[in-house]
């Protein structure tokens, strides 16, 4: 309800949102799962970026002009369609952060195994550790979302940065390898063609939109923007060409210095660093030192997914789809702080109930192919606002249509693991459980929230 709406704190700027936007799309495992092609990977980057990734940022760019609205993609859903797809786009969009930031505990102690050794890993295989873990950094996300954007932007722009250092390294590691003659050859843009398979398939279709989705998350945020018009447009502009070279060369360097039967799906950075500096003998230490670093970078990017999670209760509590108790502002910082206390607790239940009865590497696919498939169905909606309900140009129709069937094929192919798992067909049942129930749900709330307004 407009009424209920305040003027929110305009802290975000273009250089917070360009570091922003290479901090939240350049997800960590994506080099380890591209490197599967081996050196076919080139021409699998090329055609995701082609038919995927530009294709998605001229649709975001001409949403955000056209509506510059705190909820990003929840409003041009509600505003191009009705109040039923805004809210379920809103619905799984923040079911996306919620089982992707659950997942972090997972991450965090798996990178243990390269700072500490055969202690780390043993660290790592313990529930309670990862559990531990997932309290400490939520508690903390917590109270950095509370005090707000002008204290979470440093948060965001300090990963960005980390992380274009820390690639800066992975994409150097083997020149220093070759130079010193622990790399035999190294052809960063040698290519082949694809085999012809299911799995190759499965893997380039999570190369488009897997990996390259996320332009349109800061536009959660367009109401805490100077600009939103501007400011967002040129952060896409800025960070696009960006974050295609750091994919390519990244997955480039994997391939280069480990075995492609043996990279590590979780963590293939940490794993190539550490691969990578122990030609060097004193240099080793440098590796655990860069591990750390990125341990930073995955926090920070949980940071920008949990901020922008919370703004959506808000701004359905705002439209009376949602409690008004959910856009309770703090007196001092002006953030969501009910949202956002019940965002936390939320997730760390998720992240919990993630380690029950799986082993770890399923544990992770189960929770990433999950929130990866709730992400994608806000995409699907995305695309086909140009195509079926916004005023847009032949072009950019068929960019939406590419970009759709990009999204359409990730979303079919999302129940194949690629990694072995105990009973494929209990991890694929699991998943469209997970789908169908969770939406089952949030068209309950919306049906009764709407008859509650009737009444």
């Amino acid at each position: 309800m407009l009424a209920d709406r305040v003027e929110l704190r305009r802290d975000l700027g273009v250089a917070d949102l360009t570091l922003t936007q290479i901090l939240f799309i350049v997800g960590l495992p994506w080099v380890g799962v591209a490197a599967k092609q081996g050196p076919s990977h080139v021409l699998f980057w090329l055609a995701a970026i082609i038919l995927f990734y530009l294709p998605s940022a001229a649709v975001v760019i001409h949403l955000n002009r056209a509506m510059p609205l705190e909820g990003g993609l929840y409003q041009w859903a509600k505003l191009g369609f009705n109040e039923l797809t805004g809210f379920l786009v809103a619905w799984n969009l923040w079911l996306f952060a919620i089982l992707n930031t659950s997942e972090i505990g997972l991450q965090i102690t798996q990178y243990f195994h390269y700072v500490l050794g055969p202690r780390g890993a043993a660290l790592a295989a313990n529930s309670i550790v990862v559990a531990l873990v997932n309290v400490v950094i939520l508690a903390a996300l917590v109270v950095i979302t509370i005090l707000g954007l002008n204290v979470g932007k440093w948060v965001h722009k300090s990963g960005g940065v980390l992380m274009l250092t820390t690639f800066a390294m992975l994409l150097i590691l083997p020149w220093l390898n070759l130079a010193k003659g622990s790399l035999a050859s190294f052809h960063p843009l040698a290519t082949a063609m694809p085999v012809a398979s299911l799995l190759s398939f499965n893997i380039a279709a999570k190369m488009g939109f897997g990996a390259l989705g996320g332009f349109e998350y800061v536009a959660i945020h367009a109401g805490e923007c100077r600009n939103p018009e501007r400011a967002i447009t040129r952060s896409v502009w800025f960070a696009a060409p960006i974050i295609g070279v750091m994919f390519i060369l990244g997955t480039a360097s994997v391939l280069a210095l480990v075995p492609i039967d043996q990279i590590d799906l979780i963590a293939p950075i940490p794993q190539v660093l550490s691969v990578g500096f122990h030609a060097f003998g004193s240099a080793d230490v440098v590796a655990p030192i860069t591990i750390l670093v990125l341990l930073c970078v995955r926090v920070a990017q949980s940071s920008v997914m949990f901020a922008g999670n919370t703004r959506l209760p808000m701004v359905a509590g705002w439209d009376g789809l949602l409690p008004p108790w959910f856009t309770r502002l703090h007196p001092r910082y002006q953030t969501p702080v009910n949202s956002i206390v019940f965002v936390g607790a939320v997730t760390l239940a998720f992240s919990i109930a993630g380690l029950i009865g799986v082993g770890k590497q399923e544990a992770f696919q189960l929770l990433w192919n999950a929130s990866a498939i709730f992400y994608a169905l806000t995409y699907l909606v995305m695309f086909a606002l140009p195509i079926f309900a916004i005023a847009s140009p032949g072009w950019l129709k068929l960019a939406s249509i590419s970009g759709f069937l990009m999204t359409l094929a990730f979303v079919v192919l999302s129940i194949l693991p690629i990694v072995q798992v105990e009973s494929r067909v209990s991890f694929a049942l699991k998943i469209s459980t997970v789908v169908v129930l969770t939406n089952a749900a949030g068209l309950g709330i919306f049906l009764a929230r709407a008859k509650r307004a009737i009444m």
